[in-house]
C-alpha cells in the first residue's frame, strides 16, 4: 500500500483564466435521471461524461441529489460517470435489502442493464462498504475501485464517534449539521467548503430526487453489520485482491476513522491511501478538483 498525505488548501476551485474557454453542456446539476427495468424492479440512474464507465454508491440516506456537482463534473471530465439509488430506495423501486451482497447486486444488474462489460466502481461511506462486497464477488466486472470515507469489512478497532449519530438521526440536515458529518468543524476553511459545497448541491431545483424516509434507515444500519460480520470474508478478500484500489480519506473522519486502513497496510499490496488533513467524512466535497486529480492518476496509472 501506497500512504499519502496531502497538503491542501481548502479553496480547491481553479481559477479560469482569459484566454482559456470551456464550453460545457451537460452537468451533473442538469443531467436528467433515467431509470433502468432489471429483476422486477427499476433502478434509478444518472450519466455524465464519456469514457471508461464508472459507477459510484452512495452514502448512508444518500441519493442521486447527494453528491457535489463540482466532484462529478471534474471525475466526468475523463470518465463515464454513474450515480443511482439502491433498489427500494430514492427513485430505485423494490424492496430494500438489509444484507450487502444484495446492494452490490444493484451494480452488477446496474452495468448488466447498460451493456458495460468492464467498470470501474466506486463508494462513499455506506458506499464504499458495498463497492468493495462488489469487488470481491464480481472480480471479473470490476478493473478499479475507489472508496472514499469508508470502512475496511469486517472487525475494526476504531469505532464511529458519539457526534455521528447524533447529527445522522436528523431528517433535514442544516448547514451546520453537514460541516459537523462531512467536514472539520475545527478550520475554518473547511467550515467554508462546506457552505461551497452546500450551496452547489442546491443548485438542482428541478428532476429531484426523494428523501430517504426514516423507517428505511435502519435497511443501511443492518447492512454495516453485515458487513462487519463480514460472512462472505471479504476482509481476506480485499487484503488479496489483485485489482488496485485507491482510498481516499480525511484525518478526522467522524463515522469511519482512516486509521482502520493502517491494520492493513502491508497486506494491500495494489492498494493507495490518500489521506487529506484537517478534513471530515466528505473529503471529495471539500477538494473535489484534488479528489478527481487523484482518481484519474490513480487510474491512469495502474494500468490505464
Amino acid at each position: 500500500m501506497t500512504i499519502t498525505s496531502c497538503t491542501m488548501k481548502s479553496t480547491d476551485e481553479k481559477k479560469p483564466t482569459n484566454d482559456s474557454v470551456v464550453v460545457k453542456t451537460e452537468t451533473a446539476v442538469t443531467v436528467k435521471t433515467n431509470y433502468l427495468e432489471s429483476n422486477g424492479r427499476k433502478l434509478a440512474y444518472r450519466s455524465l461524461g464519456s469514457g471508461t464507465p464508472f459507477i459510484l454508491c452512495n452514502r448512508f440516506r444518500g441519493t442521486l441529489d447527494d453528491w457535489d456537482p463540482a466532484f462529478l463534473d471534474e471525475v466526468a471530465k475523463h470518465f463515464n460517470v454513474i450515480t443511482f439509488d439502491y433498489t427500494g430506495l430514492g427513485l430505485s423501486t423494490g424492496t430494500p435489502s438489509e444484507e450487502m451482497l444484495v446492494f452490490a447486486n444493484d451494480i452488477k444488474d446496474l452495468a448488466a442493464g447498460l451493456g458495460l462489460r468492464e467498470i470501474i466502481v466506486g463508494g462513499w461511506s455506506f458506499g464504499g462498504m458495498v463497492a468493495q462486497t462488489a469487488i470481491v464477488q464480481y472480480p471479473q466486472l470490476i478493473t478499479h475501485g475507489v472508496l472514499i470515507g469508508t470502512n475496511p469489512p469486517g472487525k475494526n478497532e476504531f469505532q464511529i464517534e458519539p457526534i455521528f449519530f447524533e447529527r445522522s438521526a436528523i431528517l433535514h440536515y442544516s448547514l451546520d449539521d453537514e460541516i459537523i458529518l462531512f467536514f472539520e468543524p475545527e478550520w475554518q476553511a473547511s467550515r467554508e467548503a462546506a457552505q461551497r459545497s452546500h450551496d452547489r448541491i442546491a443548485l438542482r431545483t428541478t428532476d429531484k430526487d426523494v428523501l430517504i424516509p426514516e423507517n428505511l434507515w435502519g435497511t443501511y444500519s443492518k447492512g454495516v453489520v453485515d458487513f462487519a460480520a463480514d460472512k462472505i470474508g471479504a476482509r481476506e478478500k480485499i487484503a488479496t485482491s489483485e485489482i488496485p484500489m485507491l482510498v481516499i480519506m480525511g484525518d478526522h473522519d467522524v463515522c469511519f476513522p482512516v486509521q482502520n486502513w493502517y491494520a492493513l497496510v502491508r497486506k494491500l499490496q495494489t492498494t493507495q491511501l490518500i489521506v487529506f488533513p484537517k478534513s471530515g467524512h466528505g473529503p471529495q466535497h471539500e477538494f473535489p478538483q484534488q479528489s478527481a486529480d487523484f482518481i484519474r492518476n490513480f487510474y491512469t496509472n495502474t494500468g490505464h
